[in-house]
């Protein structure tokens, strides 16, 4: 038992103690004693019988018991490892045996508090809380305009979650303009699987031109970022890795990766099949866009878009030749891409949707008059239409300062 481990469950003990050897208290204060069901109560000054003496023997003879089981089914709780024996048990308990309700309640309470400082939960990894319900309702809320990135991520998130034995890891391409909600998601999708968000240690953001500027370096970066994914693996049984302007990333670096996102051969020595990848990218969102302002000029509303016409043509486009690496890195030609996302163009009241939200998020009023200020800061295009905004909804809430007392 580890030395941090005794000082908490020796308090939980005191607390299972206390809870044992509590009695209910009647309307008048008085305490009464299990063995009073049996005996009756026993006035001031009676001397003790011997049918009392034997009441009273055969109770703490059962508060021993119970204590005992109580602390079976606490470690059991905290460390599953050997107790099948327990759990035969409480698959055919002793006649008259079984945790009282009350007290399984407090004991799930106890686990639970004890729990949320170490590594003990039904996952095996308290870090990892997989709020699914969550993430839908505020990617429902908070997501303006994009419903198929919406779809697509509850979806493949929800779905690989589900399954015990993936065949692979995770892997979400985001695509589209800059500011249309791509690191808005990624941000989202760890605040909901991870307890501590994208501070949390399962979670590695790397930024490409940040993490990895230099080309000269490049067999470096190459030889600590497997190092980087194979740690974060062995700690946690369920890590994310967010890579942002991937469409920047070596292609040396791609190939790197590569390994962690294939098929499980079992081969390996660490299973890396429960790993989530999101790379977010600004390649092919100008064929997004020609697709939405397609639908617009032919009077078709933008939710009539299907995942099934976008991702063909964003295929076409990130394996057609170019000079960057993404387009180059053989992860859709191997087919370790699970998803491509698409995210499309911001419209006007869109951009008002996202001013909404940040006045919301300061905990400001706003108008209607002060949301189309907003929006109207913004550059639509193309230039005739002026139907996208260009930067999405990106410097939103830095506009919203000038409307600040």
């Amino acid at each position: 038992m580890g030395q941090g481990r005794l000082p908490a469950l020796l308090g939980l003990a005191c607390c299972l103690l206390v809870l044992e050897g509590s009695r209910s208290l009647g309307s008048r204060g008085t305490t009464q004693w299990p063995w009073e069901e049996e005996q009756g109560p026993m006035a001031e000054g009676e001397p003790w019988s011997g049918a009392r003496y034997e009441a009273v023997e055969k109770h703490l003879g059962a508060v021993g018991a119970l204590s005992k089981q109580y602390w079976q089914y606490l470690t059991c709780k905290v460390w599953q490892e050997g107790c099948e024996l327990e759990e035969e048990e409480a698959s055919s308990p002793r006649p008259g045996w079984g945790l009282p309700l009350v007290g399984q309640d407090y004991l799930e309470i106890l686990s639970t508090w004890y729990c949320s400082f170490s590594e003990c939960c039904q996952t095996g990894d308290c870090r990892v809380v997989n709020n699914i319900t969550g993430l839908a309702a505020d990617l429902n809320g908070q997501l303006h305009g994009q419903h198929l990135a919406k779809e697509v991520v509850i979806q493949a998130v929800q779905g690989f979650l589900q399954r015990p034995q993936p065949e692979k890891a995770l892997v979400l391409s985001f695509h589209g303009w800059s500011g249309t909600g791509k690191n808005f998601v990624a941000r989202m999708v760890a605040s909901h699987l991870y307890r501590d968000g994208l501070k949390s240690e399962c979670v590695r953001l790397f930024i490409s031109l940040f993490h990895f500027p230099h080309h000269m370096y490049v067999d470096s970066y190459k030889a600590q970022l497997k190092n980087q994914i194979s740690e974060t693996v062995q700690r946690c049984k369920q890590p994310l890795f967010i890579f942002d302007e991937a469409e920047k990333l070596h292609l040396s670096l791609l190939d790197a990766i590569k390994p962690f996102m294939a098929h499980y051969d079992n081969k390996s020595k660490v299973d890396y099949r429960r790993c989530i990848f999101l790379f977010l990218s600004n390649l092919g969102g100008n064929t997004i866009n020609e697709v939405a302002l397609d639908f617009w000029r032919a009077g078709r509303a933008r939710e009539e878009i299907s995942m099934e016409l976008l991702e063909q043509r964003l295929r076409l486009e990130l394996q057609e030749p170019a000079e960057n690496g993404y387009a180059h890195s053989h992860l859709l030609e191997e087919n370790l891409i699970d998803f491509l996302v698409p995210f499309l163009p911001l419209e006007y009241h869109h951009v008002k949707l996202c001013a909404r939200d940040a006045f919301l998020a300061r905990g400001l009023q706003y108008t209607e008059a002060a949301l189309d200020e907003v929006a109207r800061m913004m550059v639509f295009v193309p230039k005739d239409e002026k139907l996208f905004s260009a930067q999405g909804c990106k410097s939103v809430s830095q506009r919203i300062n000038y409307f600040l007392p």
